[in-house]
């Protein structure tokens, strides 16, 4: 190897902060996070230093997670990425077109051809967002699972396929990605085995949810029902 050679990678592993190791590609919430000082995270298998997982007070936790939603819808828009609302959040759009007062977690969901484009172009990406409780911005994250190519329903570590992080508090939402289901014409499937058809999801509709434009799935009262019961539809009084 050249003289030359040798000083361009030199500069090359200093660029990276090689220091014998392989550089991370990825960023751990300790690295990220503003606001928290205390480490309670651990919870649901992640790795201990990554995520927030202490509960919020009551109204905290409610702003937050509306902040969450309407930054998520927003960016996801304006990057032309097709995502929708599913399983209880689904419910609320239901009910009052917005989050569940006593729901603690946002589930949406994307097409294959979405979550390759966001591992593709936005992994690890940081986003400022204006959202009603904060006019003036605040940061979120948009990770991607690596393991977000690997289907199977049988890799039980790694059903989420990605997540939207709030990097103030932590709160998160987890992003899963339907794919055609092997063997099975027209029926779809996310690696937590729920279990589509492609006519109940798509072409989905357009609605509001949280003050944003969101997209719902075609067949919402049938897969709502299927889900929760025709009883969730109707029934005014939460069992708890």
């Amino acid at each position: 190897m050249t003289f030359r050679l040798w000083v361009s990678l030199a500069l090359l592993l200093v660029a990276l902060g090689f220091n014998g190791v392989l550089v991370r590609g990825d960023a751990d919430f300790e690295s990220v996070r503003v606001r928290m000082t205390k480490d309670s995270s651990g919870k649901g298998g992640d790795p201990k230093e990554k995520y927030w997982h202490k509960a919020l007070p009551y109204e905290e936790q409610r702003t937050n997670l509306t902040a969450l939603m309407q930054s998520y819808l927003s960016t996801m828009l304006d990057l032309g990425a097709e995502t929708w609302i599913a399983h209880g959040t689904l419910l609320g759009w239901w009910w009052n077109r917005k989050i569940m007062p006593w729901d603690s977690d946002i589930d949406v969901q994307v097409s294959e051809n979405t979550i390759h484009f966001l591992a593709s172009y936005y992994n690890m990406t940081i986003h400022t967002c204006r959202t009603d409780s904060a006019p003036k911005g605040k940061n979120y994250m948009m990770e991607i699972n690596p393991k977000y190519v690997d289907g199977s329903p049988e890799d039980r570590l790694n059903t989420i396929d990605g997540r939207w992080i709030d990097m103030d508090t932590g709160v998160f939402i987890d992003i899963t990605a339907v794919r055609p289901k092997p063997r099975k014409k027209d029926i779809m499937h996310c690696k937590d085995r729920h279990e589509y058809r492609r006519s109940d999801l798509f072409p989905l509709r357009d609605g509001i949810f949280e003050g944003r434009p969101v997209k719902i799935p075609y067949n919402y009262a049938g897969l709502l029902q299927d889900e929760y019961s025709k009883a969730s539809l109707t029934r005014t009084k939460f069992g708890g």
